[in-house]
């Protein structure tokens, strides 16, 4: 009986001795593999792969990110991935969203639905008239979408945020200013994702109404290649300079769908100026050269 209690002793030595050679092989063998494939890895909530691409030479003098996302191939190219996820206000990307919780709680009642000037000078000439909902997100016109947050209401404009889960869904910056260099902050990550559920209807909103802002978000429509999308631009307090720019929307191409969102962001010190219309070009450049539009 003593013999056969140490024999078992000794085996169980033996046999933790090659568990434990076999964790170490393993780890070592998990290791070397990703070492390979350092720059692509998975969106573990979604499955969806996520590559990194270095894009930097597009965005020199800024602090910015690119966010695709290529629907037939679900699968997402970022540069930048720590910027992705840095949340920062939507400025008048937010026009977007502005418009469908107008249209949803009928405070507007289509494209055409015009809202009259009221005679305040501003220093974008194209502001100083009569809009239509159309009209005035094609001139990206603060005014009319400050008039129609105002009728949306905080109540109903909070209970849409909630909804769509629209970053971090703060509008305490005020009914007219929340979205405009304000409480309301979002990232580029997070833009591409409600952009996503706009194209594919999958936002509280009727399709009638998804429609309508599909269509006034058109920028191009040519050689079978569509770009839609909107800028956005946030102001330095004193009003001096632009500190962050946006460009967010989608291609449609070869039965396909390719929805990005760009952010750059400029500090104090910096002599560049990061407005929408800037990292519209980046965005555009960066389209071309990897033939999503051209």
């Amino acid at each position: 009986m003593v013999f056969f209690y140490k024999l078992k002793i000794k085996d169980v030595i033996i046999i933790k001795k090659f568990i434990l050679s076999l964790l170490i092989l393993t780890f070592f063998t998990v290791n070397a593999g990703c070492s390979n494939t350092s720059n692509v890895s998975k969106d573990l909530k979604n499955n969806e792969k996520v590559i990194s691409e270095d894009l930097s030479e597009y965005f020199v003098g800024y602090e910015g990110t690119f966010v695709l996302f290529d629907k037939n191939k679900n699968e997402y190219t970022i540069f930048n991935e720590e910027k992705s996820l840095k949340q920062v206000p939507p400025c008048s990307s937010f026009k977007i969203i502005n418009s469908l919780i107008g249209l949803e709680t009928k405070v507007i009642e289509d494209e055409n639905t015009t809202f009259k000037w009221d005679g305040t000078k501003y220093p974008i000439e194209s502001w100083n008239n009569d809009h239509t909902l159309k009209t005035a997100i094609q001139n990206s016109v603060v005014w009319y979408y400050q008039k129609l947050a105002s009728q949306v209401g905080e109540e109903k404009m909070q209970d849409f945020l909630n909804k769509i889960n629209y970053g971090n869904k703060d509008i305490s910056g005020g009914i007219t200013t929340f979205w405009l260099q304000s409480s309301l902050k979002i990232s580029p990550r997070e833009q591409v994702d409600v952009l996503r559920k706009f194209y594919d209807y999958q936002l509280p909103f009727s399709k009638k109404n998804i429609d309508i802002v599909k269509n006034i978000i058109v920028l191009s429509d040519e050689n079978g290649i569509k770009l839609s999308g909107k800028t956005g631009s946030g102001l330095m307090p004193n009003d001096e300079k632009f500190i962050n720019g946006w460009f967010v929307g989608y291609v449609e191409k070869d039965k396909n769908v390719y929805i990005f969102a760009t952010n750059i962001e400029a500090n104090d010190s910096s002599d560049k100026s990061a407005s929408g219309q800037e990292a519209k070009e980046i965005t555009l450049q960066i389209l071309k050269d990897r033939l999503y539009y051209r």
